[in-house]
């Protein structure tokens, strides 16, 4: 019963948090937030970001940690699952061959700012459509490497169990809410990528 409440309560926590993060990941948000600070939102993506990271470090400090252990792979099995791991980081990077990492944490919109070349109807980021490398195969590679990144572990607790499952469900979530947001920027464009490429894991059903 008490593994039932620990996965329960963290569970709970991920919902909780995976809420806030969509919130403040809405446009709504952030026009409000323009409308009060004006060219101030351009420091607003780094803190989300900063937010982020302290958000699940957060949840991972204070959710319970159930201790039943899954599995445990005997060496030299358990060095194993370091080749996909390794495979997908090589991943993410490609990913970020074919986006601006500045600008994705947020530091190309701060340096605008301080050389007030920033305009006022610019949210937190310049938005493009990108369809090539990894974007080919899928529509949020960076997502499909994560998941992969973290599926594969030499040692399986409950805990890692369940949050695994909820960064999981937290990464379809989001690109749902993402997906509408391109949607309104690309139009016809982005509905046909869409039909194309598959969302995050690289092939259709």
């Amino acid at each position: 019963m008490n593994y039932v409440i620990d996965v329960t309560v963290i569970f709970l926590l991920f919902a909780l948090y995976g809420f806030v993060h969509s919130v403040a990941a809405s446009e709504k948000v952030k026009k409000l937030f323009r409308k009060i600070f004006g060219k101030l939102i351009a420091f607003y993506r780094f803190g989300f970001n900063v937010f982020a990271v302290f958000g699940l470090y957060l949840i991972w400090d204070l959710a319970p940690h159930p201790s039943l252990q899954i599995y445990k792979l005997p060496p030299p099995y358990d060095y194993l699952v370091l080749i996909p791991q390794f495979i997908s980081l090589a991943g993410i990077i490609w990913c970020f061959k074919y986006i601006c990492f500045k600008e994705f944490i947020g530091l190309n919109q701060i340096d605008r700012y301080l050389k007030n070349e920033y305009s006022e109807n610019d949210l937190d980021e310049n938005y493009t459509l990108r369809i090539e490398g990894p974007y080919k195969y899928s529509r949020h590679p960076i997502y499909f490497f994560s998941i992969i990144i973290l599926m594969f572990r030499a040692e399986m607790s409950l805990f890692y169990l369940t949050m695994f499952i909820s960064f999981t469900a937290y990464f379809y979530i989001g690109s749902y809410y993402e997906e509408k947001k391109m949607v309104r920027l690309f139009g016809d464009d982005y509905r046909d990528y869409q039909k194309k490429v598959p969302r995050i894991f690289p092939y259709k059903i």
